[in-house]
């Protein structure tokens, strides 16, 4: 009659190699670069009283490190050139570029990078960060929901879709004017909005 085995009658080496082979295996963290072709970081601010204002960051680059099965543990840096900032109107896109606003001569980047990051449902994180613009480091909380985490040949590919709100005037771009019957040209918050594909580096981008 065949005898039943268990872990109590093979030896502790056994034992301990034999567990460790019917362990899950984990998955190491990644550095994944950020797919500038395939993100946007783009902005919304009031105009007028009347509209909203859309515009754009052309250029900018960074890093996202994520395991992918413990996503509160990872970590993003990012850099914009703030001289390419595009709301489809030339003039405008000057004005902003002047030290009345972003001042891109003096201070060319806007930088983020994050503190800490919580899981509050399925697929979605608030993720604390430190915003940098115009020289001065504000908190920030951007509110994430995660499109997509797989594997891309040989590393991962994840999507990602933030926001965030920010007073402009905190950051000392306080430039403004008042227009008849009150109103302001330009509105104080302003709605930050990211779609980010980032990919591993070693990986051909598709």
């Amino acid at each position: 009659m065949a005898r039943n085995l268990s872990f109590a009658r093979i030896p502790a080496a056994l034992a301990l190699a034999v567990a460790a082979t019917l362990a899950p295996a984990s998955v190491a963290a990644e550095t994944l670069k950020i797919d500038s072709d395939h993100s946007t970081v783009a902005f919304k601010v009031s105009h007028l009283v009347f509209s909203k204002v859309l515009g754009r960051f052309d250029r900018f680059e960074g890093t996202l490190t994520l395991d992918p099965a413990d996503l509160t543990k990872a970590a993003v840096s990012v850099s914009i050139d703030a001289s390419s900032i595009d709301t489809n109107e030339p003039d405008r896109d000057k004005h902003l570029k002047s030290d009345a606003f972003f001042d891109v001569e003096k201070f060319p980047k806007l930088t983020f990078q994050s503190t800490a990051v919580r899981k509050t449902a399925d697929n979605k994180y608030e993720m604390d960060g430190n915003l940098t613009m115009r020289g001065v480091t504000k908190p920030v909380t951007l509110k994430v929901d995660v499109i997509g985490i797989g594997p891309d040949r040989g590393g991962l590919r994840a999507g990602f879709e933030a926001s965030t709100r920010v007073n402009r005037k905190d950051y000392g771009v306080s430039w403004n004017n008042i227009v008849e019957g009150g109103g302001v040209v330009v509105g104080d918050d302003v709605d930050i909005m990211l779609t980010i594909e980032a990919f591993h580096p070693a990986a051909a981008k598709k």
